[in-house]
């Protein structure tokens, strides 16, 4: 089968490997669609980052690079290993894309997502869904019901998305500033709307505060470089400022502003992936009693993800702008992405 694999820096190449072989436990999907990810772009800019280097294998998946890229997927079930009789052949699902080894102290607290050997699912090994068949043990395949199979390529970023807004504590009521409308940002923002909360989003791309604006998730959009952003915040909310806010875009000019926009005892949850150190002003944290929250991924949160998608609380279809096919993936997908990114938000492939 056809699976596009990443060798190195830059060298991501579509190769025919093995189909995987189906094993107790498990099941095996034919691939539908698989999202392009930011991950997916550092790993072809800046890695191996997640993808295991040639020489050192994923403690885990036991596999080295070159490895099967694709987490954000969806497909239909194809066979059911032994012991599998929860699902049936033709189930649209999509995947929760994890390693863990259950056994280290994260995992033993019920925290997976942060286990001390996590890996993903198409960067650590495991194929990946940038390949035509995938077989995944049956505990990380959700089914989606009628959720249609493009769309449910993009239940992975939601559900970070979903995490996300968990660790803000944000509730219906609630003013949440967005900083970036890219991807993960539209998706944060699509969930607070679901949630009730109002939602103000800063984004300096046209077509990015187009897509914020046709889509509906975003109360207010602001440019940054043509409004006070601060000031704009401070009308809106009455002088408080925002209650919560989320850093969507690893720049730290944006993380500056999230620390003045909200109101004191606020809330900043950081999403984005950062490449290099950044910096913040500790005093404007100290003296505003300000919480700097994490968030990685996903943890249980796959369920109400695709509960939101089902109940129309989320419509996916907006988000996606772009799908091509695999042999298409480096000129149409990743060149787009990196050289073109205001044109497009989320690009599926179609192996």
């Amino acid at each position: 089968m056809k699976a596009a694999r990443f060798h190195g820096r830059k060298d991501i190449r579509i190769e025919e490997v093995p189909e995987p072989e189906l094993r107790p436990g498990a099941v095996a999907i034919d691939v539908a669609w698989c999202g392009i990810c930011g991950t997916d772009l550092h790993e072809y800019l800046d890695g191996p980052i997640f993808c295991p280097a040639p020489g050192h294998p994923h403690p885990l998946s036991h596999e080295e690079s070159p490895v099967t890229l694709g987490h954000e997927f969806s497909g239909t079930v194809s066979a059911l290993g032994e012991g599998v009789a929860d699902l049936a052949v033709g189930d649209s699902v999509v995947v929760e894309p994890y390693f863990v080894c259950d056994e280290c102290g994260p995992c033993r607290a019920g925290n997976y997502h942060l286990c001390e050997k996590m890996g993903f699912i198409g960067l650590a090994g495991g194929g990946g869904g940038l390949s035509e068949k995938i077989v995944v043990d049956r505990r990380w395949v959700h089914p989606i019901g009628d959720i249609p199979l493009d769309q449910a390529a993009l239940i992975e970023p939601l559900s970070v998305a979903h995490h996300a807004v968990r660790r803000s504590d944000a509730s219906a009521g609630d003013v949440a500033l967005v900083g970036g409308a890219g991807p993960i940002g539209l998706l944060v923002a699509a969930v607070l709307k679901a949630e009730g909360v109002t939602v103000i989003m800063s984004e300096l791309s046209d077509a990015r505060k187009a897509k914020a604006r046709e889509t509906g998730v975003a109360d207010h959009v602001i440019d940054p470089s043509q409004e006070d952003l601060i000031a704009r915040v401070r009308e809106i909310t009455g002088g408080v400022g925002a209650d919560v806010a989320f850093e969507c875009t690893s720049v730290n000019a944006v993380l500056d502003q999230l620390f003045d926009a909200v109101k004191p005892t606020g809330v900043i949850v950081n999403v984005s992936i950062w490449g290099k150190p950044a910096q913040l002003d500790m005093q404007k944290l100290v003296l505003k009693e300000i919480d700097l929250r994490g968030t990685i991924a996903y943890v249980r949160d796959h369920a109400a993800t695709i509960r939101l998608v089902q109940e129309g609380k989320v419509d996916l279809e907006p988000f996606i702008t772009g799908r091509i096919a695999l042999d298409d993936l480096i000129d149409e997908g990743f060149d787009t992405l990196i050289n073109r990114n205001e044109t497009a938000v989320k690009i599926i492939v179609h192996p």
